[in-house]
Order: C-alpha cells, then structure tokens, then sequence
C-alpha cells in the first residue's frame, strides 16, 4: 500500500524536497528573503498560505536558537507539523447505518471525477466482502449512466438508472429501495456535475438529498465531495462553497498523482476539518485508497 502513496505523491515530494534542498544550499545565513523563498516553495505544493506560515514560523524559531542545520532538519519540522493538522480530531470512520443499507451520496462538480470514484469505492467495498447498489443519479450527461452501468457490469454490481434527463431525485430513491430489497450493505449514489456557483443546479442537488431521506430515514448517512486535486488551490474553494449548501463529511480527492499539488490535502483540513475519506493516487481501481495521515506525509516528504 505504501508504493501505492508513494507512487503516487512522487510529484509533491519531488517538489517540495527539491525546493528546500536548492534554497538550503543557496545561502550561508538565513534572511527575510531565504523566508519569503521557502514560503513560496511550500505554497507552490499547494499547502495554503496558512500552514506555509505556520512551518515558516516553525523554522524560522529554531533556526535562530540554532536547532536548524541542514535541509533535512527543515523537512523535519514541515513534516512533524503537518501530521500533525492531518492528525488533528483524529480518523473519522464511516457512518455505518446498522438497519439497512449504509448510503454514500456523491457531490462535485463537472470533471471531479464522481463516477470513477463510485466505481473504485465499489471495487473497494467488495474486497472487503461487502454489498453494494450503485445508483447512476448524472441524468445531465448522456453517457453518464452508461458510463456507470458498464463499471457495473465489470464490477458485478447492480446499477439503477434511468434515461438522459430522467428526475436524478428519482433515480436515488430508486436505488435506495433496491438496496433495501437486496439487503446491500452499501448504496453509493453518483450525481451529475455542479457549478458551485449555480444557485439552481446547487437545489436540485438538495432535492436529492431530500428524497434520499424519505426512501430511507437517515439517508443519505455520508455525503462526499469528490475534489480534483490536481487544480490545487480551486480546489479549496470548491470545497468552501459546497459546504455553504450540504453537510460534507468527508472528501474524496482524486488525480493527487496527476501534479505536485498534494499539499491541498492540508490546506482543506487546516482551513475547513473536513476529513478526508480517501484519495485517488492513480488510474488502476485499487489506486483509490483509504487516507492514511501517517503514510501520507511518510510519502510526502
């Protein structure tokens, strides 16, 4: 599993270590400038600006009182504090519901990378000797049921659908009573890409989430947001005004291993706690991987 981060992080660490080596070596003594450089390194990994600072302030403290000697050293404090936010609240586990079917309503916008994700969670729930229903709620896209009905058919797993442009509302309660019926342990419920900034696009996205709970009390018991990481710093800002409209417990990050660019991991739990449920390291379906805060930032650094 760790060749798995690995791999998949090679980008962020090749960035982030690379940047601090050349800066380390570039000067005898550290100024106001060797900090703004360092900061911007961190930044360009897409940590955010407030744990850049916190690191620069971090390093900039022990280097005077002379802690700091080498590259390394600075890594080290990066790396300590950064477990350390990701470590904050501790894991979140999965909301299970214990009378019937547990579901899993995906949100995001266009490109996110929702249907690939409901497919790897579906390859990832059956590993693990679990039951799942797939509901293909993007009615929007006229493959976007296609697309999953033939991850379906790969998977083995029962998919409900309906036309292009069929209520996605009805298709998620549909789905639901199809788990129930079957007994599923989980029903993971695909929806079409949103404009954040789409008032309209955003309430039917909440009518869906609506119906969920009259085809089952309680449903849907997560609802998470698929973020491209690859986009950095959007990304955040997506995940800000997602949250304005949905209880997000947890995100799911993909395409960490498109760009160097994991750091946005950090920045969307320092600014926003939201835990992160998993992330997408690469293309193959067991590339979506349960988040691991320690193997994370062992990969990172």
């Amino acid at each position: 599993m760790f060749s798995i981060f690995q791999r998949g992080l090679q980008k962020t660490k090749t960035a982030l270590v690379r940047g601090v080596q050349s800066l380390f070596s570039d000067v005898e003594r550290w100024d106001e400038a060797s900090y703004a450089r360092l900061e911007a390194t961190l930044i360009s990994t897409d940590l955010g600006p407030s744990v850049s600072r916190r690191i620069v302030a971090d390093v900039r403290d022990k280097y005077e009182r002379g802690l700091i000697n080498t590259d390394a050293d600075i890594l080290d404090s990066a790396r300590t504090l950064i477990l350390d936010i990701l470590c904050r609240d501790g894991i979140q586990p999965i909301r299970l519901n214990e009378n019937g079917p547990t579901v899993i309503l995906l949100v995001g916008v266009n490109g996110s990378g929702k249907t690939t994700s409901a497919a790897k969670l579906t390859y990832h729930f059956r590993k693990l000797g679990k039951t799942i229903v797939l509901g293909a709620g993007d009615t929007f896209r006229a493959a976007g049921v296609t697309q999953l009905q033939l991850w379906g058919e790969r998977l083995d797993c029962p998919v409900i659908g309906a036309p292009q442009g069929s209520d996605s509302a009805a298709v998620a309660f549909d789905a639901i009573k199809s788990g129930i019926q079957k007994k599923a342990d989980f029903v993971i419920i695909d929806t079409a890409g949103r404009q954040h900034t789409r008032t309209d696009l955003m309430d039917e996205l909440l009518k869906v989430k609506r119906i969920c709970g009259k085809a089952l009390p309680g449903a849907p018991h997560e609802i998470w947001l698929t973020v491209d990481a690859s986009i950095g710093s959007n990304s955040l800002v997506q995940a800000k005004e997602f949250g304005k409209v949905f209880p997000i417990t947890g995100l799911i990050l993909t395409k960490l291993d498109g760009s160097g660019k994991g750091g946005v991991v950090v920045a969307i739990k320092e600014e926003l706690g939201y835990p992160v449920q998993f992330i997408g390291l690469g293309e193959q379906m067991g590339d979506l991987q349960l988040f691991d805060p320690e193997m994370f930032v062992k990969a990172m650094f």
